[in-house]
Parts: C-alpha cells; structure tokens; sequence
C-alpha cells in the first residue's frame, strides 16, 4: 500500500517531448484526440486508464483541431504521461488554471501536436492580470482595463485575464512557465488623479513574515499575492505593475471617477508597449528561484 501512494504522489516531469519539441506549461498545442479502441479517455478530472471501448463522445467533435495551452504535464500510478490543458479561446481560462472541471483537460502525448519547430522550446508566454474590485470605484481601474484589452485583437503569446480580487487563483497562475507578468491596479501614490505609474517591485521575502499574511477573501494585494507565489513555488522572472492613482475608492460606488477612467485606453496602450518590451527581451523561460 505504502508503494501505491508513493507512486500517487510522483509529480510528472516539467516537460516533455513530442515530435522533437520541448513541451511544458504554457506551451501551444493543437488536440488531435484518438477514437481508437485502445485510445485514452478525455476527462476534466485527471488521467484515467485506456478505455477498452474506445471513445467517441461530443468531446472529440468539439475539441478535435482546438487550439489549447499546457498548463502541466502529469503521470499515473503506471508512468503513463498526460498533459493538461485549457482552451486557447476558452473565456473561462482562469477557472482552467484554478483546477475546475469543465475548463481543463487531459490528454495523452500522442493525441497533441506542438505548435512549433524541432528544438523549440514552447513556454515563457506573458500574463496580464487585470485587479481590482469593481464595487468599490476607482479600485476596478484594473479589471477595465483589461476588459478593454480583451475587445481588442489578441496578442500572440499573451494571457490578458481578469483576476479581480481573486488573489489565490493569481498565485496559482503563477506556476505556470509565464516569462512575464503585467499587474493593471490603482494604487494610491500621491499623486494627481489619473496618473499612470509603472513599477518594478521587489518581490517579498519568504522568510519575512510581514508579507506573509494570508490572502484576503475580498481584497487583492500584490505583494501578498508575490509572496504567496514564491511561497508556492515559482514567480516569473520579470514583473511589473502599471497603477492608476485613483481619486476615491468608495463602497458601493460602482464606477470609475472621470479622470480614472479617461486613462483606460492610454493605460492598455501602455500594457502593450511593456508586452512587447517583454516578448523581445526574452530570451527564455525561467523563474526566480524561491528563497
């Protein structure tokens, strides 16, 4: 029995190789599932053992030919690998990524192809997170933001979610292999109304106890999120906050003030600028290493 949860609680490797590209968290495949009798079953739980009936089912016709982003490689009690993956144009992405049924799948090796060249690597992709409460004026600034992103054509390689004050689920998407991560926040600095301010934290020490208060169920504060990640294992290598300073952050005031809001455009534009500063500067995943 001992040997059996041993084997349970084996994490599958990093990364594996498919057609002779590395593919690992955050990597883009295209589905290809099989409907052979001796083809694996597709499941939003976990892996499962082959099917001996095979499998043919809605899953197959709808997700055959998707296109869909790693976000782990796991092995069963037999070392059989799979990946799991979230639909590239699934809205619900996040829930994906927070482990909800119906938002991420499983598939064996051979039914994904790599969607790039022998000896890519395909990970390091960019995420902005958009935060913010939106009941409470000013401090949704992040969450408009992003929403304005969203209506606009998608940027390759980039993750533009809205996280609101779900801080646990952004530090769980921070496992992921993102190279980058864009926070969109208001954050009061002292200056005038509307200013947009670019920040490149230090991240929290994990043996400082001062960061490490737990996440608050209704409020969203990066660092703590930052410290969180690190705690849980990995934050990217590069972050940064773009901050709006607000003019009141009320309850129940429901929408932005006009000078918050007369910068949402400028603010994505901005967002773009710095994912695009990223993508070029990097040369390759990686993470700082917890401390």
């Amino acid at each position: 029995m001992n040997g059996f949860w041993t084997r349970m609680a084996r994490r599958g490797p990093g990364e594996v190789l498919v057609s002779g590209v590395l593919v690992g968290p955050g990597s883009r495949v295209r589905l290809h599932p099989k409907t052979s009798p001796t083809a694996s079953s597709p499941t939003t739980q976990g892996p499962t053992a082959p099917s001996p009936t095979g499998r043919a089912d809605i899953f197959d016709l709808v997700l055959d030919g998707r296109v869909a982003i790693v976000e782990s490689v796991e092995q069963d009690d037999e070392g059989i690998l799979y990946v799991a993956v979230t639909l590239d144009d699934d809205p619900g992405r996040d829930l994906g990524e927070a482990r909800l049924p119906g938002h991420r799948f499983f598939y064996s090796v051979d039914e994904i192809e790599p969607l790039g060249e022998p000896g890519e690597r395909l990970t390091g992709r960019v995420l902005v997170a958009g935060i913010g409460n939106v009941f409470l004026g000013d401090d949704g600034f992040g969450v408009e933001v992003v929403r304005r992103l969203a209506e606009e054509p998608a940027l390759p390689g980039v993750d533009v979610v809205d996280f609101g004050i779900r801080g646990m689920d952004l530090a769980y998407a921070l496992q992921r292999d993102y190279a980058a991560v864009i926070f969109v926040d208001a954050a009061a600095r002292g200056h005038a109304p509307g200013t947009l301010t670019v920040l490149d934290p230090d991240l929290p020490d994990v043996a400082d106890g001062s960061a490490g208060a737990p996440v608050e169920t209704h409020g969203m504060d990066p660092v703590r999120v930052l410290w969180l990640a690190r705690t849980l294992g990995r934050v990217p290598d590069r972050v940064r906050v773009v901050c709006c300073e607000p003019a009141t952050v009320e309850e129940a005031l429901f929408e932005l003030s006009e000078p918050v809001r007369a910068m949402i455009g400028e603010a994505a534009n901005l967002v773009k600028s710095l994912v695009m500063d990223m993508i070029t500067e990097n040369t390759g995943p990686s993470a700082r290493a917890p401390q």
